[in-house]
């Protein structure tokens, strides 16, 4: 069955997205646009958390920011460099049945996973527009973007997430077994990280001369119509 979307938010583990960028799901689910989750492996080698309580957290997340589409694939935690040709199919599989308009994947960190599923995700977006690769009719993204987890870079762009921020907040404080202590293994997730990524937000929103918002980096050059539309004109 097809479900067309008009985002696909793209993640190597439960949480990716909603740190990134679950501001932006949040405003753009509110707008009425459908948007979808797709998040690679089972992050079955993080040291708090099991399998089943990390799916659990991921569930309770997405409703927080009214995501009712996820897509959970089993690919290697740590392993998404050997994949094979086989697995990279399953991910143009989901491209062509979502037909979204615009992909969003991390960007490259301190966390090799994140890097890899972007690489991973470009190369899906590319090979599910080639008429003879695959199963399936093409489908050709319009835009594909890249969003933070960790540490902090210059975006191409920014969305103003003040309104929907709450939901963000929310659902990360879902993922109890990563942010919240409870006598696991002390990570830089533990100590902090969801205050970190809301002063995150607030810098870039206070760049752009909102209280909250979200960074990203774009594949190609930006068109705008209008320069003075950014300028309240």
């Amino acid at each position: 069955m097809e479900e067309t979307v008009d985002i696909l938010a793209c993640g190597a583990h439960p949480d990716d997205i909603e740190i990134g960028m679950g501001g932006t799901v949040a405003t753009y689910i509110q707008k009425g646009y459908n948007v979808a989750f797709l998040t690679l492996t089972l992050a079955e080698l993080s040291s708090n958390g099991d399998i089943a309580s990390r799916q659990q957290e991921a569930k309770a997340a997405a409703q927080q920011l009214g995501v009712s589409t996820r897509y959970q694939l089993e690919f290697p935690d740590r392993g998404l460099t050997y994949i094979g040709e086989e697995k990279l199919e399953e991910v143009v599989d989901i491209i062509r049945l979502t037909k979204p308009t615009l992909v969003f994947m991390p960007a490259a960190d301190r966390h090799p996973d994140h890097g890899q599923c972007g690489a991973l995700i470009k190369e899906a977006i590319f090979n599910a527009g080639i008429r003879r690769y695959g199963n399936g009719k093409p489908h050709k993204v319009k835009a594909a973007y890249s969003y933070f987890i960790n540490g902090f870079a210059k975006p191409d762009f920014v969305v103003d997430v003040t309104d929907s921020h709450s939901a963000k907040v929310a659902a990360l404080q879902a993922y109890k077994s990563q942010f919240v202590a409870q006598g696991g293994v002390q990570t830089p997730l533990t100590d902090g990280y969801i205050e970190t990524v809301i002063a995150r937000d607030r810098l870039f929103g206070k760049e752009v001369g909102v209280a909250l918002a979200e960074g990203f980096v774009a594949e190609k050059p930006l068109v705008m119509a209008n320069l003075l539309e950014g300028c309240g004109r």
